[in-house]
C-alpha cells in the first residue's frame, strides 16, 4: 500500500467501491491519485517544514515517506511485483521473517495433539485482531464441526476462550510458533496481517483470509493472486460460509499445488539477509544500483 502504484492500486480497508475505479486503468488511477494528492496536503508537516527550514519531499501520505537512497520492500516479488511507477531505489527483499521460535516453544499438549490425528485446520488472528474478535472462534468452532475436521485455535488471550467445553478434535492455545504450526495444518484462517499472511503462504498450505483492518485486505488480494488463497469478508464470517469456503480451499487440488509451489518459493528467500546487505552497503558508501528486481542471500 505504501508505493500507491496506479498500475497495481491497493484495496482500501474502507470505501472498497474505489476497488471498481481500477478497471479503469492506470490513466485514471494516475489522475485520481493527483486528486487525492490535493485534498490530503498534510498541512501541519508543510508548516513544521517551513518553520525548520526543511526541503519539501513530498506528502508524507504519497511520497514522502520514501527514502531518496534507498527503499526495502519487504516482501516477496511473487507477493508483489515491481511496478513502472515505484520509486527507481526501491529493491525487493522477501519477507523477513520472525515467529520468536527461540524464546518460546510449542506446548507439549498441541505438539500431541499435531501428531494424534490428521493436519487440523489452523484459526488464528495474529498479534493485533486478536483483540477484537468478537465471534470469530465461535465461528470457528462451528465451521470445523461442520465440516467435521480437527481445528487449532489459537486465542492469543484468555478472554477469547470459548464458553462451552470443546470436542477432542478441537484444541485451543494462547501461542504457538507459525514455523512450526502452520504448515502441519491442511488450511490456515486468519486476519491478513502481513506477518501471518507471509507466514501462511510460506507453510505452503490453503490459506482463508478475513480482513478486519489496515493493510490487510489489500495483503488479501495479493495472495488471492497467487492461487493459494480465498478472501471472506468479516461481516459475512459465520460458519455455514465459513465451512464452504474452506472445503473449496480443502477439495480443489489447484489450491493445494499452488500453495505449495508458493511456499517452496518463499522458503528460499531470505529477507532479512537481503535487507541486511543493502543497508551495509549504504552505511559503507558503496553505491546501490536502482532496482526493482528481487535480490537473494545467504542465510548469515
Amino acid at each position: 500500500m505504501s508505493f500507491l502504484s496506479a498500475y497495481d492500486p491497493p484495496v482500501p480497508p474502507f470505501w472498497q467501491w474505489m476497488t471498481h475505479l481500477n478497471a479503469l486503468g492506470p490513466k485514471f488511477m494516475s489522475a485520481f491519485y493527483r486528486f487525492l494528492k490535493k485534498q490530503y496536503r498534510a498541512e501541519p508537516v508543510e508548516r513544521l517544514r517551513r518553520e525548520l527550514g526543511l526541503p519539501d519531499h513530498g506528502n508524507p501520505i504519497f511520497e514522502g515517506q520514501h527514502s531518496p537512497t534507498l527503499i526495502l520492500a519487504l516482501f516477496s516479488s511473487l507477493f508483489g511485483a515491481p511496478q513502472p511507477d515505484w520509486p527507481p531505489q526501491t529493491r525487493i527483499t522477501g519477507f523477513a521473517f520472525y515467529d520468536g521460535r527461540h524464546e518460546r516453544k510449542m506446548s507439549d499438549e498441541l505438539a500431541r495433539f499435531l501428531d494424534d490425528g490428521p493436519p487440523p485446520i489452523v484459526f488464528t488472528l495474529g498479534t493485533s485482531a486478536v483483540w477484537v474478535a468478537r465471534d470469530f472462534y465461535r465461528e470457528s468452532i462451528a465451521a470445523a464441526r461442520l465440516l467435521g475436521r480437527r481445528a487449532v485455535l489459537l486465542i492469543g488471550d484468555d478472554r477469547n476462550e470459548p464458553d462451552e467445553p470443546l470436542p477432542p478434535e478441537i484444541i485451543i492455545a494462547n501461542y504457538a510458533p507459525f514455523e512450526a504450526l502452520l504448515s502441519r495444518g491442511c488450511a490456515v484462517v486468519h486476519h491478513g496481517g502481513v506477518g501471518t499472511t507471509s507466514q501462511g503462504l510460506r507453510a505452503g498450505v490453503p490459506t482463508l483470509i478475513v480482513p478486519f483492518a489496515f493493510d490487510q485486505a489489500d495483503n488479501a488480494a495479493h495472495a488471492a493472486r497467487l492461487g493459494a488463497s480465498r478472501t471472506l469478508p468479516r461481516k459475512k464470517y459465520r460458519a455455514a460460509r465459513v465451512a464452504k469456503e474452506l472445503d473449496i480451499l480443502l477439495t480443489r487440488p489447484d489450491y493445494a499445488s499452488k500453495a505449495s509451489a508458493v511456499g517452496q518459493q518463499l522458503r528460499r528467500e531470505n529477507g532479512a539477509a537481503v535487507a541486511s546487505d543493502l543497508i551495509e552497503e549504504i552505511l559503507q558508501g558503496d553505491d546501490v544500483k536502482a532496482s526493482a528486481e528481487p535480490a537473494y542471500a545467504s542465510s548469515h
